[in-house]
Parts: C-alpha cells; sequence; structure tokens
C-alpha cells in the first residue's frame, strides 16, 4: 500500500544523495587538473541541480518537506572521504575513480528506491526521470575511468 510519506521518505533519501553528488562533482571540478574533465564535473553537477530541483517538486506535491540538504551517512560519507584523500594527492585518475565510485553509490540509491513496489504513481515516475539522469552521469564517469586506465 503506497503512503506519502514512503514517497516522501524513499524521495528525501535520493534527494540528499544527489546534494552530496553535487557537492562532489563542484569540489572534484576545483581540484582535478585536467581542465576538460573539470567542465565535465561542473556540467553533470549542474545537470544534478535541475534532477534536484524536481525530485523537491515531487516531494511537496506528495504533501512532504522536500530535502535540501546532503547527507554525510554510510556510503556517501566513505566516498567522499575517499575523494578527499584523492583530491589531497592531486591525481586526476584517483579523483576521477572516486567521483565514479560515488556515481556507483548513487545508482544503487536508485535501484533500491526504484524496485521498492510501495511507491506511488507520482512517486515512482519522478524517480524514474531523476534515473535516467543519474544513469548518464554513471555511464559517463565509468567511460571517463576506463578512458584513464582504470
Amino acid at each position: 500500500m503506497t503512503s506519502p510519506t514512503k514517497d516522501v521518505t524513499a524521495l528525501n533519501t535520493l534527494i540528499a544523495t544527489l546534494l552530496d553528488s553535487i557537492e562532489g562533482y563542484q569540489k572534484s571540478a576545483g581540484d582535478i587538473d585536467n581542465r576538460a574533465v573539470a567542465d565535465k564535473f561542473n556540467a553533470r553537477a549542474r545537470e544534478r541541480q535541475s534532477v534536484v530541483t524536481k525530485l523537491q517538486a515531487a516531494v511537496a506535491s506528495a504533501g512532504g518537506n522536500p530535502e535540501d540538504d546532503g547527507t554525510l551517512l554510510g556510503g556517501a560519507h566513505r566516498a567522499f572521504q575517499s575523494l578527499k584523500e584523492a583530491v589531497v594527492s592531486r591525481d586526476d585518475k584517483a579523483i576521477v575513480d572516486e567521483v565514479e565510485r560515488g556515481e556507483d553509490y548513487l545508482k544503487n540509491k536508485f535501484e533500491v528506491a526504484l524496485a521498492d513496489v510501495d511507491l506511488s504513481p507520482a512517486a515512482r515516475t519522478a524517480a524514474d526521470e531523476a534515473w535516467q539522469s543519474v544513469r548518464a552521469g554513471h555511464d559517463e564517469m565509468s567511460a571517463l575511468k576506463h578512458s584513464m586506465g582504470g
């Protein structure tokens, strides 16, 4: 049975993880030496912000209070701690590797949300539309990692 609370919780979890992703991309863009890769990171951060805005609207439509802050819990925290360590070393390949690891974490969060049979049709549609963007970002970062010998 679908409940607005379940929809709000599921979508807010995705929003918080996406906000972490935006922060990771922006930080990485400022720290990586390769300007073409930095431009990709900045573009992905802008695109993710658009996705967040749409998910926040879906949460509000479900009667919830949209998440507006990331979370540094669990896997996201570990991914971004590793990213911080890569950035300190200013190793472009290590930064890309950690960004791609963060994308894997995000992909998993979306797969879990989309597997939830209790989401309402509206929440499922919002999550699925966001997933299209996340999948494109994941694939782009995976390809970038492999092009750098990862």
